[in-house]
This record gives C-alpha cells, structure tokens and sequence, in this order.
C-alpha cells in the first residue's frame, strides 16, 4: 500500500514542481488590504506577489487552512486505499497543525499528521525526504519515525536584505529599522524550536552572504545525500545569481540547485532581496 505525501504552501514548494515529484501541496490563505483572496502560489505568480508587496503600503494577512479543507484534500489522497502523510508548517507561527490534526481525526488512522517545526525550504526539504522514504516503500509510521530523527538535522539560514517589512509588521521599530537601513544591517535568521530565531547582525549583503557560508562551513557542511535548497524573495534575482554562483562548490557543483521562491508565508516580513538555503547537517 502507498503512501501519500503532503504539505502546504509554507514549504514553498512550487506548484508544477510538486506535481511533477508527486507531493501534495495545499496553499494557504492570503489578502492584501482585507480584499481579494489570494491562494499562495497558485492564483498569483510569486513574482507577481512581490511586486504587489513592493507597490503595497500594508503588509498581506495570510490565513491558516481549514479543517474543512484539510478534509476535503485527505479524502481525495486516501480515496485509492492509499495511506497519507501531511508534514504541517511548524505550530509555533500558524494554526495550520491543530487544524490538520483534527480533519485527519476522522480517517482511522490512515493520515499522519507531522509538526515539522519549520517553514520555508526547511519545510521542503524535510517533504521532500519524506517523499523518499515513501518511494521505498516505507510505512507511515516508519515515515512518521525517520521524520522525527531527521527534523533535528535540517536547518535553515537566512538573510534579510531589508528591515523595511519586519518594520510595517511590527516585529521591529520604526527607529531601530531607520538605523538598521541607514548602516545597511542585515539580520541573519534560522529557525529554532520552531520560530524566527536571529543568529548575528552584519552590515550588508555580500557580508550577508560569506557569513551563511562560514556558518555552513563551521558546522561540517552539507549533507549531499539529502535533499537541499535554496530561496530568495523579490522581482530582482541578482543577489540570489550571485549567492548560487560563489557558493556552487557547497553543493558539489551540482548544476541544477533547486531553487525558487520564498512564498507568501515568509516573504511578507523577509521583503524583497533575501536569500536563503536549507539542508541536512552531515
């Protein structure tokens, strides 16, 4: 019996992308200024949500997915007999878990549903072992197992070329971003326990970008043999071109980085410019 593997749009794993893999992805919520309602990577391009941000005076709300929804999508991946795995985006920044939990109470036990602790292209990374193990030929709970080892192996290294929308969001002040702005400060973000965690401060992005590749380095490197990716957010792709070009070596010159988006989620309060990448620890 197969298994099935899902997740939601805080993996920003691309739509055709997943098809094309075979995991599911449920998109999540979004609006700009309380009106259209928008599906997160599907009823409006990633590029055309930052351009949409850029011109935007107030930052997008994002909306968790309803029981509802999680009902109606489980049904449809078990309706072959199939057992499923949902991997949730981490319950310390969304309600999404709870919600998954309790669509997922009403299968007897045909879908598992997973706190990944993570979002962005940790989240993705992780779906995307999990899709491995399915394709060997493992359980759900043989799924639900490794999962549980390998989510304390993955990370997640970020940079913010901007404060301007953590600013608007109110996750900083308006002075302390007019100082970080004027000498050009750039925070450098993982996720820990589950939420947004700042691990230093440098002045600009090519600092930015040789400190994620110091902190790679300090910690034994990446483990090629998982899966890897990388991100970035905003209409302009020159800070990610030159990230993925100076740092190809880290990734054993693999010419086809998977690469894409940060998706709505995150990339409402990361603003345009940022880079990240997420692996497994060897």
């Amino acid at each position: 019996m197969s298994v099935k593997i899902i997740t939601d749009s805080g993996s920003d794993i691309p739509q055709d992308y997943a098809k094309k893999v075979g995991i599911r992805v449920i998109p999540l919520v979004f609006r700009f200024d309380d009106k259209e309602e928008f599906l997160d990577g599907v009823s409006l391009s990633s590029y055309e949500f930052y351009k949409r941000l850029e011109e935007s005076e107030n930052l997008p709300k994002t909306s968790q997915i309803s029981p509802y929804k999680y009902s109606e999508v489980f049904k449809e991946e078990t309706a072959d007999g199939s057992d499923a795995v949902y991997l949730s985006i981490s319950s310390g920044v969304s309600g999404c878990f709870q919600s998954a939990t309790l669509a997922a109470s009403d299968f007897d036990g045909k879908v598992k549903v997973f706190d990944s602790k993570h979002f962005c292209i940790s989240l993705r990374v992780l779906a995307e072992y999990a899709l491995r193990l399915a394709k060997e030929g493992k359980s759900a709970d043989e799924i639900m197992e490794e999962l549980e080892k390998a989510r304390e192996k993955v990370r997640i290294i970020a940079v913010f070329a901007t404060l301007e929308n953590l600013r608007k969001g109110g996750r900083l002040s308006g002075a302390a971003a007019f100082v970080g702005e004027v000498l050009s400060i750039k925070p450098m973000i993982t996720i820990t326990d589950g939420g947004v965690d700042v691990l230093d401060k440098v002045r600009g992005m090519k600092k930015g970008c040789h400190w994620m590749r110091d902190y790679i380095e300090k910690e034994g490197g990446i483990d090629l043999s998982m899966p890897y990716a990388i991100a970035y957010s905003g209409t302009d792709d020159s800070n990610i071109k030159g990230f993925v070009e100076g740092n190809r070596d880290l990734y054993n010159n693999d010419p086809d980085i998977p690469l894409s988006y940060v998706g709505a989620t995150v990339g409402t309060y990361a603003g345009p410019g940022a880079i990240a990448t997420a692996y497994f620890v060897k």
